[in-house]
């Protein structure tokens, strides 16, 4: 029977009662106060798991859902040679731009630019509201919000210094999202009501202007703790559930592996591309909207999975006497999870530690056990368990308890843990 999540520490299933929460701790030091980005790990988890598993002397880290990169820089700032993949284009853009160190002088220069850019006389041209991969660009942009954009847009597009444009970028793009008819507390579009957008009266110059001075302050202070060092950054677009290239991660070349993968399908938890689309459209990535659906969990399989967990065995069965087009969903996301820890595993050195911080959702009132399904997936490629870390998660960006089915009334309680499973490679 599953011991409840709340009473772990009691019945002696995680390991020791260090503090993980990390409550009050400045999350957005460094570079990690470049951008806003849907359910990140905070930096003091990555830093200290790479304080506690990783080798003291010259290592290399991976990463397979780095997101925005914050356990790449947490690495670099430990000497570590860091590897990161993703398959979110805005996501790459910004860990790219959070690990790399360009001039200051360099920055200076393009912001004193921007200034006297700025201050020329605009177009008095009528102005073409048209945004590529966004159809009603009308809907999310107030017309002077989309002029004051399109200008900013074309200064960041002609930058040619490729580091100092990525710089610019990311702040343009939170600029974007910011300056848009979106709600801010929300990751997923959810635009204004007409009443509150009265009242929404953004300033683009003024935010892209800010971002720009703390985005200086974090590379600034970044720069200093890095004394010089360069070490070797890479950021890649593979899907580690269709494969990793031997050719950029050969097997046995990595000393530990420390991640947080999705908690499940963006479809029903974090859209990771519905919050990139407006950022991803203004810039010209690819499609943000088509993130969704290649993320693991996004292409629903015909038949339920038996896994090598009994307990998630038994959860998938319990959702599909309730729902079974939904346990098929939520099968699919632990298929691809299989799949991607299959293609992870040979990838690290004898000896060497593999840390997921994952969260235990309910779907159907079924508490689903991310935690034993990664150990139970890891321990069948040859991984030996250390140990399980319980974190309290404080300051969500959702509410205690929420109405999963919308029935009047009916509530859960959401997710309020999470688990740092830690394994060995044999």
């Amino acid at each position: 029977m599953r011991v409840n999540q709340l009473s772990l520490y009691e019945a002696g299933e995680v390991g020791e009662k260090d503090d993980w929460t990390f409550q009050g701790a400045e999350t957005r030091s460094l570079t990690h106060c470049y951008h806003d980005y849907p359910a990140r790990m905070i930096p003091q988890i990555a830093g200290k798991l790479l304080d506690l598993f990783a080798p003291k002397h010259p290592a290399l880290l991976f990463d397979p859902y780095c997101g925005t990169g914050t356990s790449l820089v947490e690495g670099m700032i430990r000497g570590l040679s860091v590897v990161g993949t993703d398959l979110n284009p805005l996501a790459r853009l910004i860990a790219r731009a959070k690990t790399t160190l360009p001039s200051i002088e360099v920055l200076d220069a393009y912001v004193k630019e921007l200034w006297a850019y700025l201050l020329l006389p605009d177009s008095e041209e009528p102005l073409d509201m048209t945004l590529d991969g966004i159809s009603r660009p009308e809907f999310w942009f107030k017309p002077e919000v989309f002029r004051q954009l399109a200008r900013l847009r074309k200064f960041v597009t002609c930058i040619e210094n490729t580091e100092a444009r990525n710089f610019f970028a990311i702040a343009f793009s939170e600029t974007a999202r910011e300056s848009s008819n979106t709600r801010r507390d929300e990751f997923k579009l959810y635009r204004y009501a007409e009443s509150d957008l009265e009242r929404h009266k953004p300033a683009p110059f003024q935010i892209m202007f800010a971002k720009l001075a703390r985005n200086r302050n974090g590379l600034m202070a970044l720069q200093e703790m890095m004394e010089g060092a360069t070490p070797s950054v890479a950021i890649h677009d593979f899907n580690t559930v269709s494969g990793v290239p031997t050719r950029l991660l050969p097997p046995g070349s990595v000393d530990i592996v420390v991640t947080s993968p999705p908690y499940g399908d963006s479809q029903t938890t974090v859209a990771y591309g519905q919050y990139s689309r407006l950022s991803s459209a203004w810039l010209g990535l690819p499609d943000g909207g088509s993130v969704d659906s290649a993320l693991m969990g996004g292409k629903k399989t015909k038949t339920l999975p038996v896994f090598s967990c009994a307990n998630l065995d038994d959860a998938l069965a319990s959702i599909a006497q309730v729902d079974r087009d939904r346990a098929l969903h939520v099968a699919t996301f632990y298929k691809d999870l299989k799949a991607s820890i299959t293609h992870i595993a040979p990838l690290v050195k004898s000896g060497g530690y593999v840390a997921y911080v994952v969260g235990n959702r309910k779907v159907k009132g079924v508490l689903l056990p991310t935690d034993e399904a990664v150990r139970s997936l890891f321990e069948a490629v040859g991984y030996v368990y250390e140990t399980t870390f319980l974190r309290g998660i404080p300051n969500k960006r959702m509410p205690s308890r929420n109405s999963p089915t919308n029935a009047p009334g009916k509530t859960e309680q959401t997710m309020l843990c999470e688990y740092i499973v830690v394994m060995r490679h044999v």
